[in-house]
């Protein structure tokens, strides 16, 4: 029955539907929602789905998807495009993510972070690190996706990032110049990356994966590096609205002709180095907040 009805769903056309009255569109527009949403929840890490479910806020949560719909039915083909990207990067990112065996240590630290990494068919290398930091999931949040554009001031791995369209408040695309590593070994780099915000309960998902721009061509002297299926889960720690649970899962292909020694070396050290910048930058923001506060 639910194959069935999944099929016949996304067989719509785009014209067909467009033909629809106001009630069957909105219908289908729901009703594939949340297929594609049941077939996210195999991926999710386990218990949230059970949590959101018992939570009383529902009408609440049913309010927040009847504002994405809308939304999407406002966005144009090539917006719609990014946001499916988005989403399916999130959908493969949590799919690697729930792969529990298979992981080496790369690097651990006496601090408790921890970077893992295995080697995957189709997609090679990704790493995994975990940590905890001392600030609310909605603090990392704003720093990482509504500043993202400021983030090459406290980052010194990215010498620029700038936003080349906002998509809703869940989707964006970005441009990304690497900085300077030591003795510019790796040579220079940048980025152009679909990057998606999905929240559900506790939980903040933070996809991105490289794509496409015509507002950013292949750019004179510099290497288009590409983000495979990348992810970062933001949750609290130990139930600690103050202490949030940080998982990055990095994917990334640096092209050119590069010793893989030497990337997977970077990548790992770039993911600890991030970390304690970020961290760095936690404190600052929230010494500032407390200032205005008081």
């Amino acid at each position: 029955m639910l194959p069935a009805t999944f099929k016949l769903c996304c067989g719509i056309s785009h014209q067909r539907f467009r033909n629809m009255t106001g009630l069957k569109r909105t219908a289908v527009d729901a009703l594939v929602h949340e297929l594609r949403r049941m077939k996210m929840k195999e991926f999710f890490l386990p218990g949230t789905w059970d949590t959101l479910a018992q939570r009383k806020n529902l009408h609440a949560a049913f309010k927040v998807e009847d504002e994405r719909l809308k939304t999407n039915r406002t966005l144009n083909t090539e917006e719609l495009s990014y946001v499916k990207q988005g989403e399916e990067a999130l959908h493969k990112a949590l799919g690697i993510l729930n792969q529990d065996a298979g992981w080496t240590t790369e690097i651990k630290m006496e601090n408790g972070d921890n970077v893992v990494s295995k080697v995957l068919p189709g997609t090679g290398k990704v790493f995994k690190l975990e940590a905890v930091l001392d600030a609310s999931m909605e603090h990392v949040h704003n720093e990482l996706y509504e500043k993202v554009d400021q983030m090459s001031s406290w980052n010194p791995s990215v010498k620029h990032i700038h936003v080349l369209q906002k998509i809703g408040n869940e989707t964006m695309v970005t441009h990304e110049i690497m900085g300077d590593t030591a003795g510019n070994i790796i040579g220079r780099r940048d980025f152009v990356n679909v990057r998606h915000c999905w929240k559900e309960g506790s939980y903040c998902y933070l996809a991105g994966i490289a794509t496409e721009s015509k507002f950013m061509p292949a750019q004179k002297g510099f290497v288009r590096a590409e983000t495979g299926p990348s992810c970062i889960i933001l949750h609290p720690a130990d139930n600690n609205k103050n202490k949030t649970q940080f998982t990055w899962l990095l994917s990334m292909d640096l092209k050119g002709w590069l010793p893989k020694s030497l990337i997977n070396q970077a990548l790992s050290q770039a993911q600890v180095d991030f970390v304690e910048h970020l961290r760095q930058q936690l404190s600052t923001s929230s010494s500032f907040i407390s200032c205005l506060d008081s």
